[in-house]
């Protein structure tokens, strides 16, 4: 969503550091309905660790809040940067690591807390759920497995995008040159598209992940990050690469 919003909105000439805050904010508003529709479906699959998605939650709600404040005061060439390398980076950790954990998942309540306030702050930052984070986080450091790391993180964005949403319409009131329909750096328009899009195809995307297995999730998950990583990057335009 962030990648699409920026070009479009950069298409119709807002200014490249509005423009990805407005993406970073509508991302994250269109998060919200989105993972209460699929934390649903994954629900009903039994694959939702409840006091992991709550604590983690809770916790990256905080954190979501304090990284939407900083992303208000940053240049979108920098924002930019820092969202393609973090999801680079999740992406090759998802790639290298085993999808089957060798031990039992985490239980412990700290470190939910503890994980879950950086965990939040970067998706305030870069104006993501955390999915693309959280999993990776969860399967390799937590021993949780991909269905129901992926399952337990769409739980947690239901918090962590309910705190950056608070924080970009916030630091987003009065900015200058905002596109119609924006609150803040929430543009109306945009979620309504967006959301009312999602919404629907998060059912899809549930009853397809627990057609896979394990590996084939892994992997479709990690070629999605390493895509989008590159394109905000610039790799591709610096390649001169149409994709």
């Amino acid at each position: 969503m962030v990648p699409v919003q920026f070009w479009v909105l950069t298409t119709m000439n807002v200014d490249p550091t509005i423009a990805i805050r407005i993406s970073f904010g509508t991302a994250l508003a269109a998060a919200l309905p989105t993972a209460i529709n699929g934390a649903m479906g994954h629900r009903r699959k039994g694959v939702i660790v409840e006091k992991a998605a709550l604590l983690l939650g809770i916790s990256g709600m905080f954190g979501a809040f304090l990284g939407g404040t900083l992303a208000a005061h940053v240049p979108a060439s920098v924002l930019k940067t820092i969202f393609g390398l973090i999801i680079l980076i999740a992406a090759v950790k998802m790639t290298i690591e085993d999808a089957k954990p060798t031990k039992k998942p985490e239980t412990r309540a700290l470190p939910f807390l503890i994980f879950g306030l950086p965990l939040g702050f970067i998706c305030g930052l870069i104006g993501i759920g955390g999915g693309t984070i959280m999993v990776p986080t969860m399967v390799t450091l937590m021993s949780f497995r991909i269905h129901q790391a992926i399952g337990t993180s769409t739980a947690a964005i239901i918090f962590t995008s309910s705190g950056g949403i608070a924080s970009y319409m916030i630091n987003g009131l009065g900015a200058p040159d905002l596109p119609a329909y924006s609150v803040g750096y929430i543009n109306l328009y945009q979620w309504i598209l967006l959301a009312g899009t999602s919404i629907p195809m998060a059912r899809a995307g549930v009853w397809a992940a627990h057609r896979l297995s394990a590996k084939s999730l892994k992997r479709i998950f990690a070629l999605l990050m390493f895509y989008v990583s590159l394109k905000m990057i610039g790799l591709f335009e610096l390649l001169h690469l149409p994709i």
